[in-house]
């Protein structure tokens, strides 16, 4: 019989950690949860971890995040064994994305830039993003990130190789998942940031339609190690 065994990721481990802690009654309803770098020390794991499994844990409603203030315990939560949680497919570790993307991206971009072609969706895209004033409102934070996710994919299609828009698709699949987009929301979270991103991913495609490769993979690379900081940085 064939078994349905999957290895754990680290996020997912620490999550289950915190998890049983709340409902054993370690981590009371309503009480503040340790620092995130307390609880990297505690469990032995790193800090990017940590925010995964509060993340994961924020999605399940479990616990809430207050910008300045801290972690908390949601005030009710459903006290059942962990194992007997519905089980799902667990979503990609966002970091674990990032460091594929940081691989596969900028040589997309060199790719894209040695066709030098425009795109009218990534110019879309690039406009939608530029129109968004306000990331906590949720129709607009939701626009960010869809455009934010195909700007991506469409620059693999910009290098007209059927194989690379295969591999993008996969990538594209993982920043559409709710944990991806937990923490990127709270890394970018005011408007400033929103049009540096926008800055940067402009950047990226003036790059690639001037026929600028070592430009181009510079500015992707760039941006995601922004990206990578600001999902890592915050309290």
């Amino acid at each position: 019989m064939q078994s349905d065994f999957r290895a754990k990721q680290i996020y997912e481990q620490v999550a289950d950690q915190i998890r049983a802690g709340i409902l054993n009654g370690t981590y009371k309803a309503g009480s503040r949860l340790p620092s995130e770098r307390d609880l990297a020390q505690r469990l032995k794991v790193s800090r990017p971890a940590v925010r995964e499994a509060i993340g994961a844990l924020q999605n399940e409603g479990i616990v809430v995040t207050r910008h300045g203030s801290g972690t908390y315990v949601a005030e009710q939560v459903e006290a059942r064994p962990v194992q007997e949680a519905e089980p799902r497919e667990a979503d990609f570790s966002p970091n674990s994305t990032l460091e594929v993307r940081l691989l596969i991206e900028p040589a997309i971009a060199r790719l894209a830039a040695r066709r030098g072609k425009k795109d009218a969706m990534v110019e879309s895209y690039l406009d939608q993003m530029a129109s968004i004033t306000d990331i906590t409102d949720e129709k607009q934070q939701a626009l960010w990130n869809e455009c934010d996710r195909l700007f991506h994919r469409q620059l693999a299609l910009m290098t007209e190789d059927a194989l690379i828009v295969k591999i993008a698709d996969e990538v594209e699949k993982s920043m559409a998942q709710p944990l991806w987009n937990r923490l990127r929301d709270d890394g970018i979270y005011d408007p400033a940031r929103i049009q540096l991103y926008v800055a940067e991913h402009r950047l990226i495609y003036e790059s690639i339609i001037s026929g600028d490769e070592e430009g181009a993979a510079f500015y992707v690379e760039g941006h995601l190690k922004r990206v990578q900081r600001d999902i890592n940085s915050r309290e």
